[in-house]
């Protein structure tokens, strides 16, 4: 399968959230570099092509090749048990970071703190939503994901209202306390990626996890940035625009998941 408009993980893994749930899926063997995608499946390659093409990366059939006679794709079973426990643990990490952060950034009156709260608010309810789905049908997970996509469009459009707020009334931003706790909330997310790490191929619920995880950590960094700047030139604007940055995070990663067929 060609894919010419692959060319970076996320993007991977949102190929692995779309072929979630087709019957008869065995490995995925991509390569970034040459923008191709190699699948084991049973059934017709123009199912899997189906799955693809709505994601706008220009998919295409390349060549399709029987398996040898009487072999069949090593399907990995689904451990419901371990992805409770890691769910378990994912919420517990999110939802007491929202706490932190969310006090903090109205403390510090950092808008790049509030958005990464509220960041860490929609993942704690993506968890709640990823417990829910465990050993339930693909349908089932399948509509967890939307919702918790669904989530993160409102709660991004609220952290940009905040933007919008403060842009015009004015903050004074406290730069260490942006450092110190956007650097806690980045060992937290990074946490959650090793956990969630080896279970975000059991479904669209779990790849949903990952991809959200995998963007926080980029915001978290952007929060301790943005302290150092402020600090730096002494303006709020880097606090601010950290906060729009994140905001259009949430919003492409709530894109990523409300295409999914």
């Amino acid at each position: 399968m060609l894919l010419p408009k692959m060319d970076c993980p996320s993007e991977e893994n949102l190929i692995r959230m779309a072929l979630g749930g087709v019957a008869g899926i065995g490995s995925l063997n991509f390569d970034l570099a040459a923008h191709t995608l190699s699948v084991t499946h049973q059934g017709d390659a123009q199912v899997v092509l189906s799955r693809l093409a709505p994601l706008g990366l220009g998919a295409q059939l390349i060549k399709s090749e029987p398996i040898a006679d009487g072999a069949r794709p090593e399907i990995e079973p689904v451990d419901d048990a371990g992805e409770a426990r890691t769910m378990r643990r994912l919420l517990a990490i999110n939802g007491l970071m929202f706490v932190v952060e969310m006090v903090w950034g109205l403390l510090a009156e950092s808008t790049g703190l509030i958005a990464d709260s509220l960041d860490m608010f929609a993942d704690a309810a993506v968890y709640v939503l990823a417990l829910y789905a465990v050993g339930r049908s693909v349908e089932l997970k399948r509509r967890a994901a939307h919702v918790a996509g669904w989530l993160q469009v409102v709660l991004a459009l609220g952290a940009l209202g905040e933007v919008l707020r403060r842009g015009v009334t004015g903050s004074e931003p406290e730069s260490v306390a942006m450092m110190g706790i956007g650097a806690v909330a980045l060992i937290a997310n990074v946490t959650c990626l090793v956990l969630i790490a080896k279970k975000r191929h059991h479904g669209a619920h779990m790849r949903a996890s990952y991809i959200f995880s995998a963007n926080d950590v980029i915001a978290n960094l952007g929060v301790v940035i943005a302290g150092a700047l402020v600090t730096w030139t002494g303006s709020r604007y880097p606090d601010l625009v950290v906060g729009f940055v994140i905001s259009v995070i949430v919003l492409i990663g709530a894109r990523r998941i409300l295409r999914l067929q």
